[in-house]
């Protein structure tokens, strides 16, 4: 037997360490975890209920067309449910987007570091990756621009970015668009959109009825609280759709994460609640760093890329060894950087306490 070859030597995705491993491993029983971007208030009540309900249909298969939660989300985004596309979670959506455009003899465009899952599908369809760094933490657009032709299949635009937190404005994002070919489809991946503060952001869902080459992913697994019922969804031109459902598994999302969904988007109260507690956990993240003069981006998202100028190893070891779980920015091309997601507000005081004395004792200011 033989693994196809592009396969050998591609890692697995490698997730953060878990509360329970770090428990078993440090003896600690308070741990926080602020790794994985995830929503610390959790989700909408509603949520709760809707899931309950559903505990008596577990032997039945899901909607595999996801009906209910289609009609919901078309209404509203305002556009035709025949204009979506269902996932477990984005990440699939992603990997339906690779299985349908790309394979050996293409190519597809995206920044460098940017959410490393554009890049994995993309091996394993046999594509070429062109990769084009970012410019001060923000895509370089002109560059990604310049870097196609007439093999690229898909550029993608991880908007905000991951794991800088920075965006493309609308401006810049039309410019881009009217002088992408019309064979190459611009994928503009907006997990994080219901953070998003910026007067510049760009209202992407009204430009597909002007750009039928372009696709926006939009997740439940962050301000919604959903991460683990994994749903997520694109939204794109109705012949874009139906010419990528045959990519699609079965019944891939399940009936639970579908009612899930449905009472987690009525709920737009819960999601203003949590993006101005955000708004106000970065606010307290910004004041650590200017008063220790550390260099940060700007985050439109739940999370702040911190640069401690040194191994952001050591610094996730130091938090780590005092029940604080962080992604250092090694795995994410910032070797010298830490990534924050931000929590509650005791928690955000818990972090900035320990790497406020983890700066006394290694006397990094």
């Amino acid at each position: 037997m033989e693994i196809k070859a592009q396969l050998r030597g591609l890692s697995p995705y490698q997730p953060g360490k878990s509360i329970e491993e770090v428990k078993r491993q440090y003896g600690l029983s308070d741990i926080i975890k602020l790794a994985s971007n995830e929503n610390p208030y959790g989700c909408s009540p509603a949520v709760k209920e809707a899931i309950i309900r559903e505990l008596d249909r577990l032997a039945v298969y899901p909607d595999g067309y996801a009906r209910l939660l289609r009609e919901k989300v078309a209404a509203h985004l305002g556009v035709k449910e025949t204009q979506l596309i269902f996932g477990n979670g984005s990440d699939e959506v992603i990997q339906i987007i690779s299985r349908a455009f790309l394979s050996a003899g293409t190519n597809t465009v995206m920044a460098v570091p940017t959410f490393p899952q554009y890049r994995h599908n993309a091996v394993i369809e046999g594509a070429e990756i062109r990769e084009v760094p970012l410019v001060n933490g923000r895509h370089d657009l002109e560059a990604m621009l310049a870097a196609i032709d007439e093999n690229t299949r898909v550029v993608w635009i991880c908007n905000p970015n991951n794991p800088t937190g920075t965006y493309v404005t609308e401006q810049e994002l039309r410019s881009f668009l009217e002088r992408v070919p019309k064979h190459v489809l611009v994928v503009l991946d907006e997990a994080y959109y219901e953070y998003v503060r910026a007067d510049d952001y760009p209202q992407t869902v009204p430009l597909l009825a002007q750009y039928d080459n372009m696709m926006i992913l939009r997740t439940f697994s962050k301000a919604y609280g959903l991460a683990a019922l994994r749903v997520g969804y694109g939204i794109a031109s109705e012949a874009l759709i139906q010419g990528m459902e045959p990519a699609r598994e079965p019944f891939n999302t399940s009936s639970v994460a579908q009612a899930a969904a449905i009472a987690a988007l009525d709920d737009q109260a819960f999601i203003r609640t949590c993006s101005d507690k955000t708004r106000e956990g970065l606010e307290m993240f910004y004041r650590f760093c200017e008063e220790n003069g550390l260099r940060y981006y700007p985050s439109q998202t739940n999370f702040i890329l911190i640069d401690f100028a040194i191994e952001g190893n050591e610094v996730f070891q130091y938090l780590l060894e005092r029940g604080i779980i962080v992604r250092s920015g090694n795995a994410l091309g910032f070797p010298t950087s830490v990534r924050i997601t931000v929590g509650s507000k005791e928690q955000n005081e818990r972090v900035i306490s320990a790497l406020a004395q983890m700066i006394r004792e290694k006397q990094l200011v």
